[in-house]
């Protein structure tokens, strides 16, 4: 099943709609997609009663909804009552999907993700991509691309976008990688090296794990900073629910925080930075040990049978972490940290040290550390649901695509 032809040119995802009758309508829309989402199945009139419409404002919307193949009509809501029971609505499972990528230093990874917010495809390859071209690295990830959305089709299925994660600064233009030191790209246009039928739209990992967290999470806070790391460690702070960017896009940072001014050369061009004593390959280094394929579950098999020597290395990334942290959450007062990515993996041997750091530096009370449940997956998952909640957020633009 391919995508349905455009007809009309949708307005961008998140862009502020003029109060207008149509601009009402496309946020009634939304409003509507979003409560079914979240609380369906649910009747018509369930849906006015939360969203306070009239239920035949409700009813019009809804049958948009329903031609646009964003809602399905199950059936009587609730069989038995008395009365007329409403007929139960709820988001399809066929339609529109997000499809998510990530570009790791040693692995690649694609799923699809439907509006229901379930992964209904998904491959993922290692693969060394540390000093090989984005040109060769991206023309792989296109082969996996076309592999999940063939799949995802094959379900009823169309691709609404393409999200892409990677590990460095991406400009503003949500297209441009400005420098992956870790991949060693520089000023690399992906919308130049990526399918060009696909709406595209590419983030720093960090960013989207952190944007995975928010919506995923259980309990998760709408104010937190937001760790991962692979071979790099990024970070993200959300603020009131969105995420603060800073004025070039290139917020969060925290790998090339230094921690000792004097220590190491990082690839970034500075010294003693925090990737350089608790990034994977840091911490491997520190504990004796060779980089292997599952670095995270070397590491952490040892320490869990008591390896002396990779417990101390842990231990000396958790005290790294927290001095690092500690300019954070002084500076910026997150409700809570969030530790993701591989850091979620080895969180039992990292955090004492790193909470004993982050006590004794905080000039208010001791700042929560969690750890994320979606650990190395977030940065694919974020990417796959930005894209649906694009669709959430502008249901009209697809229902212009299928009128």
């Amino acid at each position: 099943m391919t995508a349905p032809p455009h007809r009309t040119r949708p307005s961008s995802p998140g862009t502020a709609l003029p109060d207008t009758q149509q601009g009402m309508r496309r946020r009634n829309l939304s409003r509507v997609l979003h409560t079914v989402r979240a609380e369906g199945p649910l009747s018509r009139a369930s849906v006015a009663s939360r969203i306070g419409l009239t239920r035949a404002a409700v009813s019009t919307l809804v049958d948009e909804l329903i031609r646009a193949g964003l809602l399905d009509e199950l059936g009587p809501e609730r069989p038995g009552r008395v009365g007329r029971p409403g007929s139960a609505l709820a988001v399809s499972g066929r339609g529109p999907a997000g499809i998510g990528a990530e570009v790791g230093v040693d692995h690649l990874a694609v799923c699809a993700v439907d509006l229901r917010g379930e992964v209904r495809a998904r491959t993922v390859r290692q693969a060394p991509n540390r000093g090989r071209s984005p040109e060769e690295v991206l023309g792989e990830l296109t082969g996996l691309i076309g592999r999940v959305v063939a799949e995802a089709e094959g379900q009823g299925l169309w691709p609404a976008g393409l999200a892409v994660a990677v590990p460095g600064l991406v400009a503003r233009d949500a297209r441009t990688v400005v420098r992956a030191p870790n991949l060693g790209w520089q000023d690399t246009d992906l919308a130049a090296l990526l399918p060009e039928r696909l709406p595209l739209t590419v983030a720093n990992e960090a960013n989207f794990g952190a944007l995975a967290e928010l919506w995923l999470g259980e309990d998760t806070p709408r104010d937190f900073l937001h760790v991962s790391a692979e071979i790099g460690i990024g970070a993200a702070l959300v603020v009131d629910g969105r995420l603060l960017h800073g004025n070039r896009g290139f917020a969060g940072e925290l790998g090339h925080v230094p921690v000792h001014p004097d220590g190491p050369e990082c690839p970034c061009g500075g010294r003693g930075c925090l990737e350089q004593y608790a990034g994977e390959e840091a911490v491997l280094r520190a504990a004796g040990l060779a980089p292997g394929e599952d670095r995270v579950g070397l590491l952490a098999g040892r320490a869990d049978r008591g390896d002396t020597a990779v417990r101390q290395a842990l231990h000396d990334a958790g005290t790294a972490l927290g001095i690092a942290l500690t300019g954070a959450v002084n500076l910026l007062d997150p409700q809570s940290v969030v530790l993701g990515g591989a850091l979620a993996g080895l969180a039992p041997w990292l955090l004492p040290s790193l909470r004993a750091e982050l006590a004794g530096r905080t000039a208010g009370p001791a700042c929560p550390v969690t750890v994320s449940p979606l650990g190395p997956e977030g940065p694919l998952l974020g990417a796959a649901h930005s894209v649906v909640r694009s669709v959430l957020d502008d249901p009209a633009g697809v229902a212009a695509r299928t009128a």
